[in-house]
């Protein structure tokens, strides 16, 4: 340091050379915590704001999400498979093995695979043993339904009526809502077995008939008006056909146009009975007009039929309109479940598959109709009546369903074994092969 004179102490005349270096230093170190400080501070500040960004950005995303918004189905679906995907990596490493077989019964005769009568539905690899020990379900199973008979082999098929209740053992609101479909849709399919609902039916005719009428028959003949509307067969064919709004609007055509073995909610129409349908099914004038009551519902649901034969069909050109009713107006889901029932009960079993599996794939794959989807899977895909051909609609929806884990419509044993085939081939979706005549 610089010699300093008494003098220039005495007056405090102190150069900026002439402070001691603990000075300087102490300066610096206090001007060094000053500086982190507001630094730390600017950092705390900035978190703050990132994280408010964060946050607005994931709540806007989510929103979309839930919403449906068509900007994230892209983002949505690309999400869903690669989540797909690193499940069955994961699946892949703990060496989960693979299934094979050959096609189970189904619960009505088993048309041959290709030909129209199996509604499209080919064989492929996915064709497993499903009658194999290893598909067998114990009660004990978390989404064992007593009312399924989906997954049931001909030793149990005849003790399906007979059944214990057991309490369930899930308390998922869509495996309920699922249990109360299935007893609906188990005793069509095993053609209305005798017990109360049955004597109700019985007691469904309307004043004045006879035990001898065929009042369905006859309407489809066209010699009978519809109750209450008055209306031949002919007049709904020719004159309703694209009359949207009385097709949403009327409530009391639907029963006549489609009769079931079950009572509706117009009282003034009639049920079938077994002589009846055994009369319908032998009257091509009957069926012939049957196909035409087909084609104008598919009409106003947005949806044509390519093929009288297979029973295949696809969207019309002004399904968006059509698709748009159909989500508001969520009562046709009942209509269609009585079509579905209709096909199994007059003749056109085979048309069944094609407009299930359509749906699905409408709801499940492309995202349209979400206040549809629980109707197709409670209702719609157990009304088709060929057992092989259920279990292929219950595995196409489990492969495109998600997320996996709210999949209530078939045990978890069976859900299990399809993770495991899917884990071993991870690239290759199911899809049902339809007839290569008509693809």
């Amino acid at each position: 340091m610089n010699r300093v004179t008494h003098g220039q102490v005495a007056h405090g005349q102190f150069t900026h050379r002439q402070i001691t270096h603990g000075q300087v230093a102490h300066r610096q170190i206090t001007l060094g915590q000053i500086t982190l400080g507001q630094v730390a501070l600017g950092q705390v500040a900035l978190g703050q704001v990132a994280l408010a960004m964060l946050r607005w950005i994931w709540s806007s995303l989510l929103w979309m999400w839930r919403s449906g918004h068509s900007f994230l189905r892209f983002l949505r679906g690309y999400v869903t498979r690669c989540l797909s995907r690193v499940r069955g990596l994961v699946h892949s490493a703990l060496g989960w093995r693979d299934g094979c077989g050959t096609p189970g019964d189904p619960e009505v005769e088993d048309p041959q695979p290709g030909s129209p009568e199996s509604g499209g539905g080919g064989g492929g690899r996915h064709d497993a043993d499903w009658d194999s020990e290893e598909y067998r379900v114990d009660a004990t199973d978390e989404l064992y339904c007593d009312y399924d008979s989906t997954w049931d082999t001909e030793d149990s098929q005849q003790d399906t009526f007979r059944k214990t209740r057991r309490p369930t053992e899930s308390n998922n609101y869509k495996f309920s809502r699922f249990e109360g479909a299935a007893r609906d849709m188990q005793n069509y399919r095993h053609n209305y077995p005798p017990g109360p609902a049955r004597q109700e039916r019985n007691l469904s005719w309307s004043p004045g008939s006879s035990s001898n009428d065929k009042p369905n028959l006859e309407f489809y003949l066209g010699e009978r008006r519809s109750l209450p509307d008055g209306l031949y067969i002919n007049d709904f064919h020719n004159n309703w056909k694209g009359d949207y709004q009385k097709l949403e609007h009327v409530h009391t055509f639907i029963q006549w146009l489609f009769p079931l073995q079950e009572p509706g909610m117009n009282s003034r129409a009639s049920t079938l009975t077994q002589e009846e349908i055994k009369a319908f099914c032998d009257s091509s004038a009957a069926k012939e007009n049957l196909l035409k009551s087909y084609k104008l519902m598919l009409d106003f649901y947005g949806i044509v039929l390519c093929d009288e034969n297979t029973g295949d069909v696809e969207k019309a050109l002004n399904w968006r309109e059509r698709f748009d009713n159909l989500d508001r107006n969520t009562h046709n889901c009942l209509r269609i479940t009585r079509i579905l029932k209709c096909l199994g009960t007059l003749g056109f079993p085979h048309y069944q598959y094609p407009l299930v599996r359509f749906f699905l794939k409408e709801t499940l794959i492309e995202e349209q109709l979400p206040r549809v989807k629980d109707s197709v899977l409670n209702y719609f895909v157990f009304a088709v009546l060929d057992k092989r051909q259920r279990r292929r609609l219950i595995r196409f929806a489990y492969s495109h369903y998600e997320p996996k884990d709210e999949f209530v419509w078939c045990p978890k044993k069976i859900q299990m074994i399809w993770s495991m085939q899917d884990a071993k081939s991870p690239h290759l979706e199911f899809e049902p092969e339809v007839n290569a005549e008509h693809k």
